[in-house]
């Protein structure tokens, strides 16, 4: 028997490694007598055998071959053969789809593994033949309810093959839904625990709900079905001044269709800002489409943008037993567009009602309020009126009081009055110059023809050789001033 080199002894050991430890400890046991242990030990030992004889032919082949020049086509045509019989059986692949196209009822894929950083560690091309593409893209469409697309991690059933003109490449024979739907609802999960440990879970249901409804933005695809459902009320609540909806148009199928939502929603925002409009809430509805396409609605990036708005999210997808990643961060979610709209109707409703209770509530306290206050008004304008009434007969008394001491005081001053007027005029009788002049006085005065001159009443005001008049009682005489003499 030949030696066995290095790659024969690792080929034993993988064989070893791929026994479990039932088989080994039975082969390795001193004890065993039973007719299996020796059909194992004897297995064992020829494929031991066979590898080891597999290995020294190889290295002949490889000792041949050292200074055998080939060309391309040649080599390639090798590889060919080698990989045809190697991997002549199928077998379960799982891979990415990056990308997919069709061409005349062909399907062509290219496909990739990644590992947990997302980088890609291997790709290569897939093919989907016409004989068997319809039955195997319909089954996976019906089961897992979504189109075939990028972006899906999925288990092929497949066979390698090897051209030398176009590479390596695999013949996808069927493709199990059962792994995509299981695959989708493992990434699902964890999207939503990330939102959870992130504290984005709740956030938006968090926001208080506005009290009125005046400014809706409205995130759809144009001209979908469900759409034209919930303009048709939205319509008349706008043209009634009763709410407004602002439009917003994005993709809601395909790769791309987060991307196109989440720039919708900053864009509307924006527009809004620009007619100083703040949203009172932000509706996202679809309505329509195939249920597969709900897939590409759980993006991670979208939810959590949904859940950071700092208004309330009304989601409105169109399907009632499926959930996606949106109706979980929403503030409110919806079965169908129709439902979001009658809601928002329901609560504009329910404002004007709580609006009419509170203005009738508020009448109803304003009456009994403005009664309580007749009442007070009417309490207090009787005990004005009586203290006003006390207050007046006080002060007739008061008055009629300071009349009568008035009168008396009058009285009393006009009677003294009366006695010093009569003194005073017994006083100046007295001193009327006639009465003097009739006890010999006279009166002297500067000389005037009409005896109407100055009064002379001091020496100081008489010169020498001056003419006076003297008046005496009976009449008037002139006088010469011969000498003046002061006491």
């Amino acid at each position: 028997m030949p030696k066995p080199n290095r790659t024969t002894l690792k080929s034993i050991e993988k064989m070893i490694d791929q026994m479990d430890d039932d088989m080994i400890l039975s082969l390795l046991g001193s004890n065993a007598e039973d007719d299996d242990t020796e059909i194992l030990q004897q297995q064992l030992q020829q494929k031991i055998a066979q590898e080891m004889n597999d290995h020294s032919e190889f290295e002949k082949v490889q000792a041949e071959m050292q200074n055998t020049i080939l060309n391309l086509a040649d080599y390639l045509n090798a590889a060919q053969m080698v990989i045809n019989e190697t991997f002549a059986h199928s077998v379960w692949v799982k891979a990415e789809i990056r990308s997919l196209s069709s061409k005349g009822g062909h399907y062509y894929f290219e496909l990739a593994d990644k590992d947990e950083l997302g980088k890609i560690t291997a790709s290569c091309r897939g093919n989907l033949w016409r004989n068997n593409a319809p039955s195997v893209i319909k089954r996976f469409e019906q089961s897992t309810g979504m189109t075939l697309d990028k972006g899906l991690t999925v288990l092929l059933k497949v066979t390698a093959n090897f051209h030398p003109q176009y590479g390596f490449s695999v013949t996808i024979l069927d493709i199990d839904p059962t792994f995509t739907l299981g695959d989708l609802a493992k990434q699902y999960e964890l999207m939503l625990t990330k939102l959870m440990e992130e504290g984005l879970l709740d956030l938006n249901k968090s926001l208080p709900m506005p009290f009125d409804i005046k400014n809706v933005l409205v995130i759809a695809p144009e001209n979908a079905a469900g759409l034209g459902d919930f303009r048709a009320d939205a319509d008349r609540l706008h043209n009634n001044d009763a709410c407004h909806f602002y439009y917003q148009h994005a993709t809601f199928q395909g790769n791309h269709a987060p991307n196109t939502i989440r720039q919708a929603i900053f864009d509307g925002l924006k527009q809004l800002s620009t007619q100083a409009i703040t949203p009172d809430i932000v509706v996202i509805i679809r309505g329509g489409g195939a249920v597969g396409d709900l897939a590409y609605l759980n993006d991670y990036e979208l939810a959590a943008v949904i859940a950071k708005l700092p208004y309330p999210v009304w989601v409105g997808i169109g399907h009632e037993r499926d959930r996606v990643l949106l109706d979980e961060v929403a503030h409110s979610s919806f079965d169908t567009p129709s439902k979001v709209i009658v809601a928002i109707r329901e609560h504009l409703v329910t404002v004007m009602q709580q609006v009419k209770s509170a203005f009738l509530t508020i009448e109803k306290l304003s009456k009994q309020q403005l009664k309580f206050a007749n009442h007070q008004a009417e309490q207090a304008f009787r005990a004005v009126e009586h203290l006003a009434k006390q207050q007046l007969i006080l002060t007739k008394q008061q008055l009629d009081n300071q009349l009568t001491l008035l009168k008396n005081n009058s009285f009393a001053q006009l009677q003294s009055a009366k006695s010093q007027t009569n003194q005073l005029r017994t006083l100046i009788l007295l001193q009327n110059p006639k009465n003097v002049l009739a006890k010999g006085y006279a009166i002297v005065r500067q000389y005037s023809p009409n005896h109407d001159g100055e009064v002379i009443t001091k020496v100081e005001q008489i010169i020498s050789s001056q003419a006076l008049i003297v008046e005496m009682q009976d009449g008037y005489f002139e006088a010469k001033v011969m000498d003046v003499e002061t006491k």
